[in-house]
């Protein structure tokens, strides 16, 4: 390069998932050379539904109008601003004013970089959960802040310990990140949770950003921090089709706040970008428009993948709740998993023979070993803090038959790996 990058960027890596896809591609080459079938991959949750039917006629039929295809208004049409609106009072009971409240967003993790641009100064603190999204340190670090992380762990439900946090040192702290149905965990929302954050960040003068895209994913009932009274005067809400319309790829999401907070937010914004693709927007609004019937077939299926996923959860000994929510399975791991009682080379599984092996936390031994071995890759916890390491993530987004042929190759993996030992 002819000029150093910039020192911002010194505190982040590439996105995990950026660099271990490319790993598979590689591995993938290697396996079709040798005539074995491509890596099935549980990590990313990308569903792979399709989107409401509505929905792709309106882009289809829009897409060829002559005076859809120039620049787009920063706010969004109001028929979107006005869908999303109805969205929030239908399901979540939470009134929103789509002129000043709403901003439509190109995916709801834009608004994560968008909302740190537009409220963080340089050495300004961050409460960032562990476990908890990497996204959100890195738009902190991005943005020369500093992520202060907060512990989730499965004593207290994966839920923020409040007695601990009111312990912490909070002077600087200006934004919390919180995100439930929680990803990596499943741990679901409540309104006690939500009233209990909302208390903190009004007493403390802390922002509260609640992402909630997972709402509508294996949940009784979809719930917004914003229900809460008061919450408009500390909190900021992400919300996005993504997950539960079907539509990653459309990349369409939401910012939803007081109107001064939705006006720093388009400030940012409308340096950054030209508007949205008016046929998608008109197909955002056909998407919002789904009844009841849509997300209760669609956690049918889900339901259905979270056995599955269960079942591989049982073959390689990790420990789960069934019960949890959201788009993925989450599993402690120890030593004693299958996968890890004998080590490759069959001198146990830390027997000094290979220290690069041996330093490695649990969850990504067990990733890797059912990675290279099986052929078959699950989410080491580790990428979302120090309190993931020993747990493992299996995304729901892969149809029936192909979660049970990723079950049969790590059980006959298994299988031959004892074999061979015996």
């Amino acid at each position: 390069m002819i000029i150093r990058p910039a020192k911002r960027t010194e505190t982040v890596r590439e996105y995990y998932f950026s660099s271990k896809l490319k790993e598979m591609e590689s591995l993938n080459a290697a396996r079709t050379a040798a005539g074995e079938d491509r890596i099935i991959n549980l990590g990313i949750g990308a569903p792979d539904g399709m989107p409401p039917a509505p929905a792709i006629e309106a882009l289809v039929e829009s897409a060829v109008q002559p005076g859809n295809h120039a620049y787009q208004s920063y706010i969004g049409i109001p028929e979107l601003r006005d869908a999303f609106a109805r969205w929030y009072r239908r399901y979540y009971g939470v009134e929103l004013d789509p002129s000043s409240e709403i901003q439509p967003l190109v995916g709801s993790k834009e608004g994560i970089l968008l909302l740190s641009l537009a409220f963080l100064d340089e050495g300004d603190k961050v409460l960032v959960p562990d476990p908890g999204y990497p996204t959100y340190s890195s738009a902190t670090a991005l943005v020369q802040a500093t992520p202060v992380k907060y512990d989730l762990v499965a004593a207290n439900g994966w839920q923020p310990d409040f007695d601990a946090l009111e312990n912490m040192d909070l002077t600087g702290v200006k934004m919390m990140w919180t995100n439930y149905p929680n990803m990596p965990t499943g741990a679901p929302a409540s309104e006690e949770l939500y009233r209990r954050l909302v208390d903190f960040g009004r007493r403390h003068g802390i922002m509260i950003c609640n992402d909630n895209p997972y709402s509508f994913i294996l949940c009784p009932r979809p719930l917004s921090i914003l229900a809460v009274p008061g919450a408009r005067d500390c909190c900021v809400e992400l919300n996005s089709l993504s997950k539960a319309h079907n539509m990653s790829g459309w990349r369409i999401g939401m910012v939803a706040a007081s109107r001064e907070v939705v006006a720093q937010v388009l400030k940012v914004k409308s340096q950054m970008d030209s508007g949205m693709f008016r046929p998608l927007q008109l197909a955002a609004v056909k998407a919002l428009e789904q009844g009841p019937e849509w997300f209760e077939a669609l956690n049918e299926e889900y339901a259905r993948r979270k056995a599955l996923a269960g079942r591989i959860f049982d073959i390689i000994g990790a420990v789960y709740d069934p019960a949890c929510t959201g788009l993925f399975l989450w599993g402690k791991v120890g030593e004693d998993s299958p996968v890890l009682v004998k080590h490759v080379s069959g001198n146990g599984p830390c027997s000094g023979a290979d220290d690069a092996w041996c330093t490695r936390t649990c969850g990504e031994k067990v990733s890797d070993r059912i990675l290279y071995e099986a052929g078959v890759f699950i989410t080491p916890g580790f990428i979302f803090g120090k309190n993931g390491r020993d747990y493992v993530r299996i995304s729901l987004c892969a149809k029936p038959e192909v979660l049970e042929s990723a079950a049969g190759r790590i059980a006959a993996f298994l299988h031959s790996n004892i074999e061979g030992k015996a």
